[in-house]
């Protein structure tokens, strides 16, 4: 669920550069923040279910990459946030295209790590 919700703001993203006003553009920033808060909320239930079932960084190595690996992607989805905030503000082709391609550089890291850390 997170891959599909990751994936589908950076196509909300995308749609903001191709935007022909500012406040479509605003509209698609403000909905791939929308669905980066809910990456992190559905991250925030999976790290609670984890403790609850006494999972900690010292369970196994295995878990000390997972938490540090998908913590330190969600402090990027967090700072890609903040970014599309601030670029919705000024709302400008330029600042748009800088903002989105680092939103599509967290989507990519997110790919590349799902299969890692979900399917290995």
């Amino acid at each position: 669920m997170n891959t599909i919700i990751l994936v589908t703001s950076g196509l909300f993203a995308a749609l903001a550069v191709i935007a022909d006003r500012p406040l479509k553009a605003r509209l698609w920033l403000g909905a791939a923040s929308l669905l980066g808060i809910l990456f992190l909320a559905l991250k925030g239930v999976e790290y609670a279910s984890k403790a609850a079932a006494g999972i900690t960084f010292e369970t196994h190595s295995f878990y000390t990459f997972y938490y540090l690996l998908t913590g330190f992607h969600a402090a990027h989805v967090i700072a890609g946030i903040v970014i599309l905030a601030l670029v919705a503000w000024e709302a400008q082709p330029r600042t748009i295209g800088v903002g989105v391609a680092f939103w599509h550089m967290v989507d990519l890291v997110w790919v590349l790590l799902f299969p890692v850390i979900y399917l290995l």
